[in-house]
């Protein structure tokens, strides 16, 4: 028997020698030895691009590895290959890895960056599976157009996986991962989405802008069992959803979201797991969310909600009413939901029910729009929270909560009364543990607070940090405060080997103007965050001066250098372009009433633009600045800076496709005059019923509008329709000839208060605004 053994350790041992003898390395330096090299490759080769820039590379890689000899792609040395230009990579086959890309300075003509799948039109398409991406990064890597999408990240097949990446910067239409499931092939998937980082996605200004979807509205009710686990979502604010979960059985574990606008949604589809989470804000922006609740059967355990201020959709716990008989691509009813063993720390409204709730909007919705079907057969248990400012209600009913069960959960709300849901949630005493600056242990728990013992409660096998639950009564995330720091926001921990995103803070470098000739030229040379200084003086100015950085513009004393813009009509003194994001402080801007100050590019706005305007004097202009449609800014400031003798004013709406677009997150005017503008004052639009993305924030303050609107066709003075959040404050208005200043939106947040009117019209509250549908 010893013989046959050891016979039998021998030929395994050749078998394996003569499988790794296999391996092939094959260096390619060009498209044509790569297409070569790919044509013939076999099990076990390893094909790498060499060192450099790889532009315009359309990457079939197609092979059958075996699961011990993959077939690799990889870079010469990991981060040293860019991929650029017009680019893509694409899976065919069975156990392909790639490694050490770095996709940067382009966009994919295809619809995917990275696709496990070679679409074909006349036969069947080749699938991927067992197909890995690992240690590879896409940033920037956007449409020339906002309006075009596309994803970054494609999954067809099953058991493929992205790991070990750093994705970042997607400012286009489209979310940046998607699991597509359409196909008997690729459902059932069990594909991987495992310790990468997904860096800063900005604000996408409109919907899809998801980080990671999974599935869609349309194969909602088929099974997934996509993993997403042990991540790192640093800022990702594309929309109010930074995953959206559309298909059925797929799991969340121990993933971070730190600083992310947006919720783990559990869009469509049932049975999610989302177990051990960490969701990290500040305690001040109330647009960081939590987790976001639709459909059946989810398990909410072992999560950790710390400083998150988001209310309704980014409730720390926002659990939706649905619509009866839902259609697929809407609401769902919640049924049959487990919220267990969770600690929420500082975090207003903690869990919300009823989010969604339209009932008040029935006169301008059909009835298949309308959401009454409040969540049922729920159960809410075992869960810590505690409050360093008592809230008056830990519960938020936006529709009755009689269908959630509420056992065994404790509050320290300090000393503040609240509804307590027949004894399901119990005042206590308790103590805040450090255990790093985003991690505070409540500590204090009465020894009998012990744990319900729901059903299936037992397959709770362990806690937050991963300790086991094995007869152990404690609730909360964490059982116990013995715990030593996780480290959760250590970047090294996640993404790729050889990126980081940290950037050293410099400290900006001025550059002194005395002469137009030397504008251009001192901004081109400039870095990101410096100073352009201008002298005293009138600068001549007669081609637009373009702005693809951050950079500020000022005068350097107190005397205000003066800009006369003399270029043709309808061009800007200011270019904003991609990436441009321009201050200007303390100076005079005139025009020769044909031309604008301020303008994006017609076409090609690849990413976002801002502009902050302070202390500052802007007359003569055609616009004072244009926003043209697919271009947006995250923040446009008009502050302590005086308008005049225009055209027209500040115009962003040109997003008239109704489908929740608009042209900038957050416009700001505070302590402004606006003297003799004729039209399109303020004119900011969002159209379409959409509550995918924030919605637009207008604040007008302080300020004072006189002889304005004389050419407004529609008579309304301050246009700011379908914006969600809109201030109109401490204003005055004098002699302005239109019927409204303002039309507010009176179902969304819209106010006015301690305004004085001149000869200006009112301002008028309109209930519910009629909005074109977009499903």
């Amino acid at each position: 028997m010893k013989k046959i053994i050891i016979s039998f350790l021998i030929l395994a041992f050749v078998f394996a020698c003569n499988e790794n003898s296999t391996k092939n390395e094959i260096l390619v330096k060009n498209s044509e030895e790569l297409n070569t090299a790919l044509k013939d490759s076999k099990a076990g080769d390893e094909i790498v691009l060499a060192n450099g820039i790889w532009k315009d590379v359309e990457i079939k890689f197609r092979g059958k590895g075996s699961e011990g000899n993959p077939i690799v792609l990889r870079a010469e040395t990991p981060g040293k290959v860019s991929i650029e230009g017009q680019s893509y990579l694409k899976f065919g086959g069975e156990y392909l890895v790639v490694e050490g890309l770095h996709f940067k300075n382009g966009f994919s003509p295809s619809n995917a960056v990275i696709d496990f799948k070679i679409s074909h039109k006349d036969s069947l398409d080749e699938i991927a599976n067992n197909c890995k991406v690992t240690n590879c990064v896409i940033e920037d890597f956007n449409k020339p157009k906002r309006d075009n999408s596309d994803l970054w990240v494609q999954f067809w097949g099953r058991h493929n996986e992205l790991s070990n990446c750093y994705i970042a910067g997607k400012t286009n239409r489209g979310p940046t991962v998607r699991v597509s499931i359409a196909g008997v092939e690729s459902i059932k998937n069990y594909h991987q989405i495992i310790n990468n980082h997904f860096g800063p996605r900005p604000v996408k200004g409109g919907p899809s802008g998801e980080t990671i979807q999974l599935g869609d509205s349309y194969t909602s009710m088929s099974p997934s069992h996509t993993l997403v686990a042990n991540n790192l979502f640093e800022e990702c604010n594309g929309e109010v959803e930074v995953i959206s979960s559309k298909t059925n059985f797929n799991e969340f574990r121990n993933n971070v979201f730190y600083k992310s606008e947006g919720s783990l949604v559990t869009r469509h589809g049932n049975y999610v797991t989302i177990d051990g989470n960490y969701f990290i804000g500040d305690g001040v922006n109330e647009n960081y969310g939590g987790i976001r609740i639709i459909n059946t059967g989810h398990w909410v355990t072992n999560n950790y909600f710390y400083n998150l201020k988001g209310k309704s959709f980014r409730s720390p716990l926002a659990v939706m009413n649905g619509i009866p008989k839902s259609p697929l691509n809407r609401y769902n009813q919640v049924t049959d939901v487990v919220v267990a063993y969770n600690t929420y720390v500082n975090c207003s409204s903690p869990w919300q029910f009823g989010v969604g709730q339209n009932l008040a909007q029935s006169e301008v919705l059909p009835a298949s729009e309308i959401r009454s079907a409040r969540a049922i057969r729920t159960t809410v248990a075992n869960n810590v929270i505690y409050n360093e400012n008592g809230l008056e209600n830990i519960v938020v009913e936006n529709d009755k909560a009689d269908g959630v069960l509420f056992k065994n959960n404790v509050v320290d709300n300090q000393g503040v009364d609240f509804k307590d849901f027949n004894g399901g949630i119990v005042e206590v005493d308790l103590e805040l543990k450090q255990i790093s600056d985003n991690i505070y242990l409540p500590i204090g728990i009465p020894n009998e607070m012990e744990a319900y013992n729901g059903f299936d409660f037992n397959t709770i096998e362990s806690d937050l940090f991963g300790t086991s639950r094995k007869n152990n009564k404690i609730i909360g995330a964490v059982v116990g405060v013995d715990v030593t720091n996780p480290n959760i926001l250590d970047k090294s921990k996640y993404g790729t080997t050889w990126y980081s995103n940290e950037v050293e803070a410099k400290e900006p470098t001025t550059h002194s103007v005395s002469n137009v000739e030397e504008l251009q030229s001192k901004i081109d040379e400039a870095a990101n965050g410096d100073i352009i200084a201008l002298s005293e003086g009138v600068f001549n100015i007669s081609k637009s001066i373009v702005v693809n950085k951050s950079i500020t513009v000022q005068s350097q004393g107190n005397n205000k250098a003066e800009l006369v813009y003399s270029g043709k009509a309808d061009s800007p003194l200011f270019s904003l372009q991609p990436k441009g994001k321009l201050t200007i402080n303390n100076v005079t801007l005139k025009g020769n009433n044909s031309n604008y100050a301020f303008a994006s590019l017609k076409e090609g706005m690849s990413n976002h633009f801002g502009l902050t305007v302070s202390n500052s004097e802007i007359s003569d202009f055609n616009y004072v600045l244009k926003v043209y449609k697919e271009s947006f800014a995250e923040r446009i400031t008009f502050e302590n800076t005086s308008l005049s003798n225009c055209e027209n004013g500040l115009e962003l709406s040109e997003e008239t496709n109704d489908k929740g677009d608009y042209n900038t997150e957050y416009l700001t005017i505070d302590n402004c005059s606006f003297t003799n503008i004729k039209a399109n004052v303020i004119d900011y639009y969002r159209g379409g019923y959409d509550e995918s993305t924030i919605g637009g924030n207008l604040l007008v303050k302080n300020s004072t509008f006189t002889n304005c609107g004389a050419k407004e066709k529609n008579g309304i003075l301050l246009n700011h329709y379908g914006i969600i959040n809109v201030n109109i404050t401490e204003n005055t208005f004098k002699n302005n000839n239109v019927q409204f200043v303002s039309i507010l939106w009176g179902a969304k947040n819209n106010s006015a208060s301690d305004n004085t009117f001149t000869n200006s019209g009112t301002i008028k509250t309109e209930e519910n605004l009629k909005m074109k549908l977009m499903y």
